[in-house]
């Protein structure tokens, strides 16, 4: 079933009121949003500088000095602000926003007279301005500040940095095109395709639309623009401030410009670039009807879905390039799977719900949400991680090379911070994530179950309901329909993965039989004001294996809940935690802990340690034929997303299974 574009819900129409997401939306605004204001401004003790608001203070002529961090640090501001944006949507702050609005003024004071607008540039080498599209974000940070001027105007009205971002996108086509003494080229990180589609969708230009076509059609076509843009710098490179080997065509996989994209069937290269153009290709498929890249994002998602992503939700298997590296290539341990990498498939996942409502999509969505997304951030809200491991030995953190990028403690803040202000702006907008909606066919999807009020337009007439959800802990949900047309409407409630194609449905407490469609259970009636309609997925603790070509995983296993992946802690198990066991029959025990971080289900498990008494200090190896029996333990196992809150020790999501 396809959904039409006017089923694209804005956030003014849903609202959270759920126990276990407003703990996490309400940190988001009264911890997040201004510590990252702190951060931004480096006002944080301890913490690595950002210099981001310096930046555009000396770029707009307020302040002498020199350009500070990272030639992207500009994006960390738009994310800041797009999180600002879609905070003030939900619960106006008239302080927040005249904050906000000082810093759109000072963007403002920034921006050169024909538009463009980049620090860097600006400050750092002006005068050098799409030289070097392959290494230096332009675009990229273009696309962010974009998206942040679209949630600013939707959530407040004001056109200030709308209409500064305009102008940048006006002078961009001035620039790029196919036409005669136009750059036929495009960003090295991918960004700017995705936000010209909000841009689009807010202005209604369709000039902006098609720059966002003429971006990710041009890309990877021959002759290969970033390979000549680099022999034109002769070579030289921004991060090896050197002159390098020319690249080939095919070295361009790493910016997913090796092909053209509708030839494209293997996540390959930096994911969190590669995610991003996957969106924007579902959002031209979707606009345009597009029919190739429809078949290409299929072809994507299935790769990266079912051959390169971790139980977690994560993607990226390697920090060489913070990239994918090949199919069912998932170390737990020199793992990569960046926070904006996971932000990224949910972005790919929500345009493939609103090409085709399919629940494998919801699946994937809600599995990275739960536990990589959320797992990133402390439960203080200031501490965060870049990489999110599966497997913790803080001292291979510290000693071995190789595992420098996996930190065993969460960080204040990084040189390289888009994880942080990316969690922001993903949480500030999780009400858009929860439904979608086919007006012409009169039907709501239900993809999360998160406790809610909204309000849909249908050709029927107007649809509110308002669900109440006991998840990730019980497996229930209560739908309240208070406003209904006359005719029949459809509403579709997503079977989740994790129950097993296993729910109950009930309507005003009668057992209700229901369609499936699509991994979504279907039901049209006319519908009354005041009825409920109840839905309980089974919800059950299991131990999940990995498929075999997952080498790291070989003879181990995870414990599973509803959405959430579980780990344990050196905290709650001892170490090392490469010692333990488990029987795959072992039963499961759950149970609510109250004073775990704020309340959590945990579970016990009957297991086996390896007994270590009788090793000599000097012995590393010895006959398998000495081994002793392993010792009876109790297993205790945390949610993953709240790993690392209490003290720093080893952590593992997969667990050897007795025998093996």
């Amino acid at each position: 079933m396809t959904l039409s574009t006017s089923g694209q819900q804005n956030s003014s129409s849903i609202r959270i009121q759920d126990a276990f997401w407003n703990k996490f939306t309400e940190l988001v605004r009264d911890t997040v949003i201004p510590y990252q204001w702190e951060a931004l401004n480096d006002r944080i003790p301890g913490a690595e500088p950002s210099y981001a608001i310096r930046n555009f203070r000396i770029a707009a002529g307020l302040e002498e000095g020199e350009f500070g961090g990272m030639v992207f640090q500009d994006s960390d501001v738009a994310k800041w602000l797009e999180a600002v944006g879609y905070s003030l949507a939900n619960h106006p702050d008239p302080e927040l926003e005249r904050t906000a609005d000082e810093v759109i003024e000072l963007i403002a004071k920034a921006q050169h007279e024909n538009g463009y607008l980049n620090t860097y540039y600006t400050i750092k080498e002006p005068g050098g301005q799409w030289t070097n599209l392959h290494e230096a974000h332009e675009l990229y940070c273009a696309g962010h500040m974009m998206e942040a001027a679209v949630a600013y105007y939707e959530a407040t009205g004001k056109r200030r940095l709308l209409e500064v971002m305009c102008r940048f996108a006006d002078y961009m086509e001035s620039v790029f095109g196919r036409e005669p003494g136009k750059l036929r080229g495009y960003d090295g990180h991918q960004e700017i395709e995705l936000a010209l589609v909000k841009l689009y969708g807010a202005t209604g230009e369709e000039r902006y639309l098609k720059l966002a076509q003429f971006f990710i059609d041009e890309r990877g076509t021959e002759p290969n623009f970033l390979v000549e843009e680099c022999r034109q710098r002769d070579g030289y490179s921004h991060w090896a401030k050197k002159k390098l080997p020319i690249p080939t065509a095919e070295q361009m996989a790493y910016n997913q410009a090796h092909k053209p994209v509708r030839q494209q069937d293997t996540a390959v290269g930096h994911s969190v670039r590669a995610v991003y153009m996957y969106t924007a290709m579902a959002d031209l498929a979707r606009l345009t009807g597009d029919a190739e890249l429809l078949e290409a994002c299929r072809r994507l998602w299935d790769n990266t879905t079912k051959k390169q992503m971790y139980i977690t939700g994560g993607i990226g298997s390697t920090h060489h390039g913070e990239a994918f590296s090949f199919d069912y290539d998932l170390p737990n341990d020199t793992v990569y799977a960046e926070t904006c990498a996971s932000i990224g498939l949910i972005f790919f996942a929500r345009r493939m719900l609103q090409l085709e409502a399919k629940s494998e999509y919801a699946d994937v969505l809600e599995r990275a949400l739960y536990n990589n997304v959320i797992g990133s951030m402390s439960q203080d809200g200031k501490h965060y991680f870049y990489v999110n491991p599966l497997e913790v030995w803080p001292k291979a953190s510290e000693q071995n090379p190789g595992r420098h990028h996996v930190k065993a403690v969460r960080q204040p803040w990084f040189g390289c911070s888009c994880c942080p202000p990316n969690v922001a702006r993903l949480l500030s907008s999780l009400n858009d994530y929860i439904y979608s909606a086919s007006a012409g066919e009169n039907t709501v999807y239900t993809h999360l179950f998160i406790g809610s009020e909204a309000s849909f337009k249908l050709a029927a007439g107007q649809v509110a309901l308002k669900q109440e959800s006991r998840l990730p802990w019980e497996g229930c949900a209560r739908f309240e329909l208070t406003a209904v047309p006359e005719a029949p409407v459809t509403l579709a409630l997503r079977i989740p993965s994790w129950s097993g194609g296993r729910a109950e449905l009930r309507i005003n407490g009668a057992a209700e039989a229901y369609e499936v469609e699509n991994g979504y259970a279907v039901v049209t009636r006319r519908w009354t004001a005041g009825d409920v309609v109840e839905w309980a997925p089974a919800l059950q603790a299991q131990l999940t294996a990995a498929h075999p070509e997952i080498r790291a995983n070989a003879g181990r296993a995870v414990i599973e809940r509803g959405p959430l992946v579980y780990c344990l802690e050196e905290t709650d198990n001892g170490s090392p935690l490469a010692s333990l066991s488990i029987r795959p029959d072992t039963p499961l025990g759950s149970e609510y802990v109250t004073d775990l971080l704020g309340g959590a289900v945990v579970i016990e498990a009957e297991g086996f340690r390896e007994e270590q008494d009788s090793w000599q200090a000097d012995t590393p190896y010895r006959p398998l034929a000495v081994r002793r029996p392993a010792e009876p333990v109790k297993l205790k196992a945390v949610p993953y997303y709240l790993w690392g809150n209490r003290q720093p020790g080893e952590m593992t999501v997969w667990i050897r299974t007795q025998g093996q």
